[in-house]
């Protein structure tokens, strides 16, 4: 066994996509493509717009936020609610008031 510390003092600094206020811990990746980070949203912070490079569960583990699609219409997470996005979807993510989410991206995923 091993512990992981995937807090906000573990993250660093996300630097694309016109980024804000947005930091991420890498804390896994699997065989075939697969990848997973906890984010964290400081309030007022975003990840901007990009096309997914592979399928995406975002789910909310504390505060709340959004997810924007490539329509420009933003859609509110709350803690326990999350997003699935296919690869190459064009979106952005972000909090108004603070947030940290898991996300897990994987090159296909069935989300239920």
């Amino acid at each position: 066994m091993r512990i992981v510390d995937f807090s906000r003092d573990a993250a660093v600094p996300i630097e694309n996509f016109g980024s804000e206020r947005a930091r991420s811990v890498h804390i896994a990746d699997g065989t075939g493509e697969a990848h997973v980070y906890s984010i964290h949203f400081e309030p007022g912070g975003q990840i901007g717009t990009h096309p997914a490079g592979f399928d995406q569960l975002f789910l909310v583990v504390a505060g709340s936020g959004w997810v924007e699609g490539g329509d420009g219409r933003r859609e509110a997470l709350a803690c326990g609610q999350g997003a699935y996005l296919s690869r190459g979807e064009s979106h952005a993510k972000g909090s108004d008031a603070g947030m940290t989410a898991v996300m897990i991206q994987v090159y296909s995923i069935a989300a239920r």
